[in-house]
């Protein structure tokens, strides 16, 4: 196999980063290191015109690996995952290099501490990308069943909303009759009605 073809992708986050961060000492930075054969860094990564820009270098560089180096993996990764797979390359070849919260934000008052930061993000960042590998994906039919364990109030009601929902309800307690507390109770709240 041979070595991945790693492209490095620093997004400004409009001023979120880019105010703290030198994305441009950044990305030349992540130019130099091995394995990196294109580093490229847009305002606004996620926006299509970005997306754009990671898909163009993955069909005309051939890369196979590609950092994000931008802002919540919590929000943006799915978007450029889907960006991978659209490109023709697996959507785990993606390393999300967070350097908005992780760096940014935490050193927003010392813009070579938060870029010298950011460089040892990406770099471990390409050096993970460069082990990563790709995860079959199959489909698998599902059993439309489910247990529930314990009998009481809650089992039962759980029980009845999951049948309500389709699924086959294996009902389990290790009393031998079903209602768990409530024949220990006289009366029931809110209606005060009898427990048994």
């Amino acid at each position: 196999m041979s070595d991945p073809k790693v492209g490095v992708f620093v997004c400004y986050c409009g001023s979120n980063i880019n105010g703290a961060v030198d994305c441009e000492a950044v990305k030349d930075f992540a130019s130099k290191l091995d394995g990196v054969v294109v580093a490229e860094s847009y305002p606004f990564m996620c926006a299509d015109p970005g997306q754009n820009l990671i898909k163009d270098a993955i069909k005309e560089k051939g890369l196979d690996r590609i950092v994000v180096a931008a802002c919540t993996p919590k929000i943006h990764e799915p978007t450029f995952r889907a960006c991978l797979s659209e490109a023709g390359i697996s959507p785990y070849y993606l390393e999300f290099v967070n350097i908005r919260e992780h760096d940014a934000f935490v050193h927003m008052n010392d813009v070579k501490a938060a870029t010298d930061k950011a460089k040892e993000l990406v770099a471990a960042g390409i050096a993970r990308a460069k082990k990563l590998e790709d995860v079959p994906q199959k489909v698998v039919d599902v059993d439309k069943s489910c247990m529930v364990i314990g009998a009481g109030i809650a089992g039962i009601q759980s029980a009845l909303d999951l049948a309500d929902q389709g699924f086959k309800i294996y009902l389990v307690d290790k009393d031998e009759s079903i209602g768990g507390r409530m024949a220990q109770l006289a009366k029931t709240f809110p209606t005060d009605d009898c427990a048994m």
